[in-house]
């Protein structure tokens, strides 16, 4: 009897401790579940019709512009980008111009410098780094990154409060910075440039292998591999 005893409490032991697991389990599949969408920048302006003139002169969409309670908000959203800013009166503390280094991505560094001269944005030559110190102006070079490796390349612009806006050029993604299972591209113009290197990339396949009929399919797999950052077909 004591044996049966000990093997039931030994048994409800177990059950009890596979039931806290599986509940912890299901709170962290749950817990990762939830989606963490940086959707909105703060930054601070001076003056915010001007800052407003600025941005909607970058050809940014205008979201919002509306007052309450003594506060003004206003804003804009990059073309492609799934994050916005926000500027106006009430919203922030820091210096006005004290934003630094706000990245914008691009897939093609020089189409975009002319596109901002288009604007009429007074912005850089294209640059790269010979380092990580940013800090560091000598680590600055003139011209874009050798071999025009992704992520390599930047131009940079401020808008009239001196917020610092720093454009980089990527092509290609690092593993596992993309999910190749929800493949998307920001614009029309960031598909058609990915269109244009998978066609330069089938041209010199079907030199090796002759022509290829199935060439949709070629396309279809260079660029969710290009977007994830795998290796590429060839």
């Amino acid at each position: 009897m004591a044996e049966r005893g000990a093997h039931r409490h030994t048994q409800e032991a177990v059950m009890s401790t596979t039931a806290v697991q599986s509940q912890a389990a299901a709170s962290d599949r749950s817990v990762a579940k939830v989606e963490m969408k940086l959707e909105v920048v703060v930054i601070p302006v001076s003056d915010v019709d001007r800052a407003k003139h600025f941005y909607g002169g970058l050809g940014w969409r205008l979201d919002a512009d509306f007052s309450a309670g003594g506060g003004r908000v206003v804003q804009f959203t990059p073309p492609g980008s799934q994050c916005s800013i926000q500027f106006g009166t009430n919203l922030t503390s820091a210096t006005p111009g004290s934003a630094e280094s706000l990245f914008l991505i691009v897939s093609d560094i020089q189409a975009a410098r002319e596109e901002l001269l288009g604007h009429g944005v007074k912005v850089s030559d294209v640059f790269h780094f010979t380092g990580f110190n940013r800090l560091d102006s000598s680590a600055r070079v003139s011209g874009p990154a050798p071999n025009r490796q992704s992520y390599g390349s930047f131009l940079s612009f401020s808008d009239p409060d001196g917020n610092d806006w720093l454009l980089q050029e990527i092509t290609t993604r690092i593993p596992g910075r993309v999910d190749s299972a929800a493949t998307a591209f920001g614009s029309a113009s960031d598909l058609a440039n990915a269109l244009r290197r998978a066609a330069a990339a089938h041209g010199e396949h079907e030199k090796r292998l002759g022509m290829d009929a199935n060439w949709p399919d070629w396309y279809a797999s260079y660029m969710v591999a290009e977007q994830a950052g795998k290796d590429l077909p060839t």
